[in-house]
């Protein structure tokens, strides 16, 4: 059966590995929409947009954390009130929408992974922009509506910690990295696939609507994930130097434990993602991590 997809947000790191996602599928007809060409805070191009699709994949975000601290209204703004005209576009025309959002929405004071139903409590304006958003489609689309939160994500196609990391090798001697946040690493082409997954169950039936944790299985700390970029990039380990988070002081607040259950997919008959080591396995061996990390073994021989 053809399906029509639209991506939006489709410049940015989860969007490019979208695209490519769907491409690979001989039924589903794609059409990707960069914010240059889809501003979602407009609700006539939001509902122009939607119109004639039959799954909606909403990458389209205000990703800057520090700058929502700053500017929670611009923030809120495309992260709740965009969403909104998104949702309401999906209402009026029957479409599926898969809407990206953040462990953010989460305090970050547990210490045990989050459920899909647990209290959320944002500490900081980008959490409270994406919980508007996500309030937006659960009021909307209660039966058409997927909120997928993901967290520390990279990917090949933005900038994100896996290539700041290799670049950072290249360059230094020794790398500070917080050790006290606790999180998922995901890979963007792996939640890229099982969003695809998601989106094709949701048409059939097969996945009732609700909130889904689009994040890996397992957790580590940042300190963590660099060391294991290094070790696995065939890098010293022993380079990366653990210190708190009051070493680097931010305008946004973040959370301490950011970890996530993944109960729902279980109960929609999905799998998880993979753990976040073996995505990063995989991711390491593509470009550009590949080359950053070749680059960074010859300088860390010389």
């Amino acid at each position: 059966m053809t399906t029509s997809w639209l991506v939006t947000g489709a410049r940015g790191l989860l969007g490019q590995d979208m695209l490519a996602e769907l491409a690979a599928d001989p039924d589903a007809i794609v059409t990707g929409l960069s914010r240059d060409q889809l501003d979602i805070t407009d609700p006539t191009a939001a509902f122009r947009a939607v119109t004639g699709h039959d799954v909606i994949v909403n990458c389209a975000a205000w990703t800057d954390v520090d700058g929502a601290e700053r500017s929670e209204a611009a923030a809120t703004a495309v992260n709740g009130t965009g969403v909104r005209h998104l949702a309401h576009a999906c209402a009026e025309s029957g479409a599926v929408l898969l809407h990206i959002s953040t462990d953010y929405v989460f305090p970050g004071d547990a210490r045990r992974p989050y459920a899909e139903d647990a209290s959320t409590g944002p500490v900081n304006a980008y959490g409270r922009s994406k919980l508007a958003g996500e309030r937006a489609v659960v009021e909307l689309l209660p039966c058409t509506g997927y909120i997928v939160r993901t967290a520390w994500l990279y990917g090949a196609h933005g900038p994100n910690f896996v290539a700041t990391m290799l670049e950072l090798a290249a360059r230094r001697e020794t790398i500070d990295v917080v050790a006290d946040q606790h999180g998922q690493p995901t890979w963007s082409r792996a939640l890229a696939r099982q969003l695809a997954a998601l989106g094709r169950a949701a048409l059939t039936g097969r996945a009732p609507a609700g909130i889904y944790h689009g994040t890996s299985a397992g957790h580590t700390t940042w300190c963590g994930l660099a060391r294991e970029i290094f070790r696995l990039s065939g890098l010293d380990s022993e380079r990366i130097r653990p210190v708190r988070s009051d070493k680097f002081p931010r305008p946004a607040p973040r959370p301490a434990f950011g970890v996530l259950g993944h109960g729902t997919w279980v109960r929609a008959g999905l799998a998880p993602l993979p753990t976040w080591d073996d995505q990063l396995t995989a991711a390491l061996k593509t470009p550009p991590f590949a080359d950053l990390a070749a680059t960074a073994r010859r300088t860390e021989s010389d």
